[in-house]
């Protein structure tokens, strides 16, 4: 009977039935072959509804569709231009952190390459950067963000290990400040990459202007605050993540709606709507992949997982390396909410077991994903961006796969030398 209905939803899974009943299904049958009351579902997800910091999910991703909605990705990238274009392979730069700000707030890499990536990539031909160079930097740029404050999935992997009660624990302010260094990595690796690649090709580089700044920056006036006295309250502990969500909801909501009127009152109903079916689906499938996490506890399931895989695995590097085999594989095939939910279960465990801090962790999962999204053959950004600039997915294949093996570099140094991630905090 087990089997039968095991076999059962394995079939429905590959017939492509939504992820939360596959889930939700798998925890019932476990539950009732084991005696227990399934009741205990209910009360998991209760117990997920009480907790603080899931405000900070709706909040956040709404802020993230108001900016989506607004001319916002245009100002970043003119003043970000401005500052930063005078620079060796400065308007690489320009891509690499305006892509990984917009994504960071949004949440959204597949918006960041349709919104940011379109201003960028004719810019960067105007430039006199190559074709392919430049379609393959605006699709890598449009999942740097994944690590940087306040961004969903930090907050979703900070949620789902907080609720496995494990004896080392962690605050989302560290998990943010953890994300820092790593990102910054990988942007100062892949501008490194630009230089170099671009060498003894004449591109036009821009001039810093006083006048033209100060028109960017009253231009931006109502954004620029934004990042400082979120991502300072965040950092510095001033406001919880829950507080700095709802701060910054209303003021996007304020400035987009009513100073800027770029996002008309009518289509507030729409956005909001939008918004709140993603983070419907997202805590559907959080509620029920935490009650089958509590199926996966009682059985002890991490536990012998470990125990039969520390007898072919000693070495934490050697289970590091194939840690990050099974990610980038994750990646590439699975959105990052579904992943977070479906491994984060069975590889915490297996990695505390090891010695891996479960905030490194995190980082390395998030890194991991980052590259799955532009990762041969099926990453979701190859076809986002094939279908945005009318390119063929094998041309987006050869223009991504030299950025990726610069980020895979950036990888193995944040799996590594744990140090990157964790130097800024006491731990």
């Amino acid at each position: 009977m087990a089997v039968t209905i095991s076999l059962l939803i394995v079939l429905l899974a590959l017939l492509g039935t939504p992820l939360f009943v596959v889930i939700l299904l798998a925890a019932m049958a476990g539950f009732y072959f084991t005696d227990i009351p399934l009741t205990v579902i209910a009360i998991e997800i209760y117990r997920l509804v009480g907790q603080p910091l899931l405000m900070a999910l709706p909040l956040f991703t709404f802020a993230g569709y108001l900016l989506a909605e607004s001319q916002v990705s245009s100002r970043l990238v003119r003043i970000t231009k401005i500052f930063l274009s005078w620079m060796p392979g400065g308007l690489a730069v320009v891509a690499l952190v305006t892509c990984a700000f917009f994504t960071a707030f949004t949440g959204a890499s597949g918006v960041t390459i349709v919104a940011v990536g379109a201003l960028l990539y004719p810019a960067l031909m105007e430039a006199g950067y190559p074709q392919k160079y430049s379609l393959g930097l605006v699709t890598t740029s449009g999942s740097l963000g994944l690590l940087l404050a306040p961004s969903l999935p930090l907050i979703l992997y900070g949620v789902l290990v907080q609720q496995m009660n494990l004896p080392e624990s962690f605050t989302i302010q560290e998990l943010f400040i953890a994300g820092v260094l790593p990102a910054l990595l990988m942007i100062l690796l892949l501008t490194a990459h630009s230089i170099w690649m671009n060498r003894g090709i004449e591109l036009a580089q821009g001039s810093f202007s006083w006048q033209e700044a100060k028109a960017a920056i009253n231009e931006s006036k109502w954004e620029i605050p934004l990042p400082f006295f979120v991502l300072g309250g965040i950092y510095s502990g001033l406001f919880a993540i829950s507080e700095a969500a709802a701060v910054t909801a209303v003021y996007v909501l304020v400035v987009e709606v009513v100073i800027l009127k770029e996002v008309p009152l009518p289509e507030l109903p729409r956005i909001t709507r939008e918004a709140m079916v993603m983070v419907g689906g997202i805590l559907v499938i959080l509620g029920v992949s935490l009650a089958f996490t509590n199926f996966l506890v009682d059985a002890e399931v991490p536990q012998k997982l470990f125990t039969w895989i520390r007898t072919y695995i000693e070495g934490k590097l050697t289970f590091l390396i194939l840690l990050n085999l099974l990610l980038l594989l994750l990646g590439a095939i699975l959105d990052i909410f579904s992943a977070l939910v479906i491994m984060i279960p069975l590889i915490v465990p297996l990695a505390l077991g090891y010695g891996i801090d479960p905030i490194h962790l995190g980082i390395i999962f998030l890194a991991n994903m980052q590259i799955g999204y532009f990762t041969p053959p099926i990453g979701m950004n190859l076809f986002i961006a094939s279908y945005r600039f009318d390119k063929s997915i094998t041309e987006l294949y050869q223009a991504t796969i030299p950025f990726m093996l610069v980020l895979l570099v950036a990888l193995l140094i944040i799996t590594y030398v744990p140090e990157v991630s964790l130097i800024l905090l006491d731990r």
